[in-house]
């Protein structure tokens, strides 16, 4: 469905998090390294609970092995002008996110066109979202935009 991609993640339950919700919603998990966290961490494992044996990921040395992954590459910054919701996404599209303390980096962000760096809307002085709830948003809006496609049909529309 999409490429969610961890730049430098650095708290164990945030990835375990997002592990359980790309199994949950057809995506893949890219982590670039460096982690903050082995991928055996007790943390890790307890988030992701038994998601994380069927969460699809890949580990990357550096951005630019990241940024060779086909599709259009978005990234997810305070510091955008377009909101997220205002993006058309597309299936493969890749989905970039900093690491929690301090985001994508000036440097990273260079990288990606104008258009393609995406803000979540937040009430005036307000830093962050935790970066699990950040990527749950993206993804959610990014398959909302292809009609939940691949998803059950009642799981799609009812709550539990």
């Amino acid at each position: 469905m999409f490429n969610i991609v961890l730049f430098q993640p650095q708290i164990p339950p945030n990835t375990g998090n997002i592990m359980r919700l790309c199994v949950n919603t057809g995506s893949r998990l890219h982590l670039v390294e460096p982690l903050g966290f082995g991928l055996t961490d007790a943390r890790l494992r307890r988030a992701g609970l038994d998601y994380r044996h069927s969460a699809v990921f890949s580990r990357h040395p550096d951005e630019d092995s990241a940024l060779a992954l086909p599709g259009r590459h978005y990234a997810f910054t305070t510091t955008a002008e377009l909101p997220y919701s205002e993006a058309s996404f597309s299936e493969g599209d890749c989905l970039w996110f900093g690491p929690e303390q301090a985001g994508l980096s000036t440097e990273v962000l260079a990288r990606f066109p104008r258009e393609h760096t995406l803000r979540l809307p937040m009430v005036p002085d307000s830093r962050s979202l935790n970066l699990s709830n950040a990527v749950a948003v993206a993804v959610y809006e990014a398959w909302r935009q292809l009609g939940f496609r691949g998803a059950d049909a009642q799981s799609s529309t009812e709550c539990s």
